[in-house]
């Protein structure tokens, strides 16, 4: 199945599931993360705080709350620093991990953020490439269809520009 970029609200996307850039504690934070938690209400949170938090690189499921998909990815994407203490490994494993437990869900659609590519500093172009990368190999051998979700029209338009979506997926 296919992949598809989009300009939307993750928060409004009615699929089987959608990824929320989390932090390690898993109980809301800035960004994506803020507003995923807060359009699904308070049992998102409640849900949050039996998981134990996460690891960077991982992810972990929860139900959705009053969002309109069935469950939410919590995938905790590395901060960037400089490119080289393994950051491109740890954001590849987000998505991967966030994929294969939506396979393992049965979904059969997902919706994903930038994972680190705002408030975390991962640069866009380099962020945009791993999450095409890893999630096109992914479909290789797995039927799932799967949104990359652009929320801000900057950032489509700096992607327009550069032809960085064209080019990587």
């Amino acid at each position: 199945m296919p992949l598809h970029i989009i300009q939307n609200d993750i928060t409004k996307m009615e699929v089987d599931a959608i990824v929320n850039a989390a932090n390690t504690a898993l109980l809301g934070g800035g960004g994506v993360d803020a507003c995923i938690h807060s359009a699904a209400g308070a049992s998102l949170y409640e849900e949050c705080k039996t998981l134990g938090g996460c690891e960077v690189g991982s992810a972990k499921m929860t139900g959705a709350g009053n969002l309109p998909c069935k469950y939410v990815i919590h995938a905790v994407g590395p901060r960037y620093r400089d490119g080289k203490h393994g950051e491109a490994a740890t954001l590849a494993s987000c998505y991967s991990t966030s994929l294969r437990l939506a396979a393992e869900a049965k979904c059969q659609t997902i919706a994903f953020p930038l994972i680190s590519c705002g408030i975390y500093g991962y640069p866009l172009k380099e962020g945009i490439q791993i999450a095409c990368d890893t999630i096109n190999d992914f479909l290789r051998e797995h039927d799932l269809t799967v949104y990359l979700v652009i929320f801000d029209s900057k950032t489509v338009q700096f992607c327009k520009e550069r032809e960085l979506l064209p080019k990587f997926c």
